[in-house]
């Protein structure tokens, strides 16, 4: 037994041997220690870092104040809205689009939509789209990656343009005061984790059935029934989507101009630009530009559409851009929101902050290497509604943005992007076809390639 010890013992010395320049060896420490100085600027930055905020030291003086909020082409903005603590960017964003164009044509006082009806038929479309492909999974293995990847993902309040655009196809948009929202639409957390709890029920139920035996029919009847209890809880949490509602519509002088009933669906031809087409580019540079991709699995509906992408130079998508604003038409916007914000001032500058000179270091990476390394990647979703544009070189100084983190949030509720901030953490854009070029629509209709649902650049959603 002693001797097996020491067998032992020799072993693992002799794997220390080998592991001396690998590992943090009492030799590699005191190396490290000798390299740490003792400065007097040194210890008076620790004792800031102790009880200060990195971005708050990190802070460039010179971009502490808003600057110029000229823009060349702007969307009027009557009223901001809030998603408080949700996810649903991607559904605040798509709706301020709609609204913003059914104000102009139609020259109302003001519409905001209700963003917990079309969020209610959402959690009951993913709630669906999950339990169908669990299964048409069935026959797969629980370590099947698909399989796995449905189980972590049952459901979520995030998503992207794409969700918008069927949802209120399928059933419709309402006012806001028709179905106005609730603590838990407001507050996702809680209902999101006991309705993934119950949809994992629901889903390994299917699997045991088919085990057993259990005809295809039967299982999907069983599906039908478990989405009677999804529903209840729907209403529980975010009310009764009404079937029909009469709404006043007044024009920008306040002034009567009709009052009728509606259902969601007809509230939604009448009002919405519902015969709008859209195309949605990306800059991803980890991949081909001039290629279209497809998202398995990115979308919000079982009979939806995933979403596709053209993927192009940051150069190439802006011109869609402004020609879009300037026929004061907003956009869907998404991006890397948390890198250089300065929420005091709302501004996504890279000037913003300066954590090299604080850290004694650089941060050099491009975006390629931020997205291949998942520094980077689409985190928000935003209404592009303004860029200030030299008329004579064409050159962009700034974006104007139209955030939902309520009027209180960045200047009076919305953000000024620079044109550089634009390049580095831009990633989707979303325009109606009309503002794009032949020659972009025409690579749109390229067989898309498909990419997996766990794909590190939307796995995290616009959310």
């Amino acid at each position: 037994m002693m001797k097996q010890f020491w067998l032992y013992a020799a072993a693992c010395w002799a794997t220390a041997v080998l592991n001396a320049q690998e590992a943090i060896t009492p030799d590699v420490l005191r190396k490290l220690q000798a390299e740490e100085t003792a400065s007097v600027a040194d210890k008076a930055l620790r004792n800031a870092m102790a009880r200060t905020a990195i971005s708050v030291l990190a802070s460039d003086v010179s971009s502490l104040q808003m600057g110029d909020t000229h823009f060349t082409y702007e969307v009027p903005v009557r009223s901001i809205t809030d998603q408080q603590s949700s996810g649903r960017c991607w559904l605040f964003t798509g709706m301020n689009v709609l609204r913003h164009k059914a104000v102009q044509r139609h020259n109302l006082k003001d519409l905001e939509l209700s963003q917990v009806y079309l969020f209610f038929w959402d959690q009951l479309e993913k709630s669906n789209l999950f339990l169908q492909s669990v299964i048409d999974t069935r026959k797969q293995s629980m370590d099947d990656r698909l399989v796995d990847w449905l189980f972590q993902n049952p459901l979520s309040d995030g998503g992207t343009f794409c969700g918008v655009y069927d949802l209120a196809r399928k059933y419709g948009v309402v006012p806001r005061e028709v179905m106005p929202e609730t603590y838990s639409a407001n507050h996702t957390a809680q209902i999101s984790m006991l309705l993934k709890w119950k949809l994992r029920e629901m889903a390994l139920c299917y699997r045991k059935m088919h085990e057993e035996g259990k005809s295809l029919k039967e299982i999907e009847a069983r599906k039908i029934e478990d989405l009677k209890t999804v529903y209840h809880i729907l209403t529980l949490a975010y009310g009764i989507p009404p079937a029909s509602f009469s709404w006043t519509q007044r024009d920008t002088r306040d002034q009567l101009v009709s009052i009728r009933e509606y259902t969601p669906q007809e509230f939604y031809q009448t009002f919405m630009d519902a015969d709008a087409e859209y195309v949605m580019v990306m800059n991803d540079p980890l991949r081909e530009y001039y290629k279209v991709y497809e998202i398995e699995y990115d979308r919000h509906t079982y009979d939806g559409r995933n979403w596709v992408y053209l993927n192009l130079p940051a150069d190439e998508i802006k011109p869609l851009g402004i020609a879009s604003l300037r026929d004061t038409t907003a956009m869907y916007f998404s991006c890397d929101v948390g890198k250089y914000f300065n929420r005091d001032n709302g501004t996504l500058d890279l000037r913003n902050f300066d954590y090299g000179s604080l850290l004694g270091t650089s941060f050099n990476m491009n975006k390629r290497e931020r997205i291949l390394t998942h520094a980077s990647a689409s985190s928000h979703a935003m209404t592009l509604i303004g860029v200030d544009v030299d008329t004579l070189s064409g050159k962009v100084a700034k974006w104007e943005i139209e955030n939902s983190w309520g009027k209180s949030s960045g200047w009076n509720g919305k953000l000024v992007m620079t044109d550089e901030w634009f390049d580095e953490y831009m990633f989707r854009l979303v325009i109606n076809t009309k503002y794009v070029p032949q020659k972009y629509l025409d690579m749109y209709r390229q067989k898309p390639i498909r990419l997996p649902a766990w794909d590190p650049l939307f796995a995290s959603g616009d959310e």
